[in-house]
């Protein structure tokens, strides 16, 4: 029979925990990046997410605009003529307006048939 060594149980244990910090320290910042990486949709240097629908007016969305820079806001926008509400902020108001603006086609009026016009 084989003697378990300078350290016994003990060292395997601790070998064995050290290997399992090892693998969770190398897969853990790829899955923290890759949810971190996913900003929404993005136009210039300008990116927006948390997208949601005005439960009161079905044209209205808000969402939240980011540019390089890391300034960032809360708009609101009228996908019947493209307004965005406030207009002025520290975020460029073109591609934030951009930005609005592939939005509301993609998600205004979503449910109506293929073919069917968006006005």
């Amino acid at each position: 029979m084989r003697a378990a060594g300078r350290w016994g149980a003990a060292g395997l244990l601790s070998r064995r925990l050290g290997a399992a910090a090892l693998v969770l320290w190398l897969l853990l910042p790829s899955a923290w990046g890759a949810a971190l990486a996913a900003p929404g949709l993005c136009v210039g240097q300008v990116c927006g997410d948390e997208i949601s629908r005005s439960a009161q007016y079905h044209w209205q969305l808000r969402l939240r605009v980011s540019d390089q820079d890391h300034h960032r806001e809360r708009i609101l926008v009228d996908c019947r003529n493209g307004g965005i509400s406030p207009q002025l902020g520290p975020v460029d108001r073109a591609y934030a307006a951009a930005v609005a603006r592939r939005y509301c086609r993609l998600t205004w009026r979503s449910d109506a048939p293929p073919g069917a016009p968006r006005s």
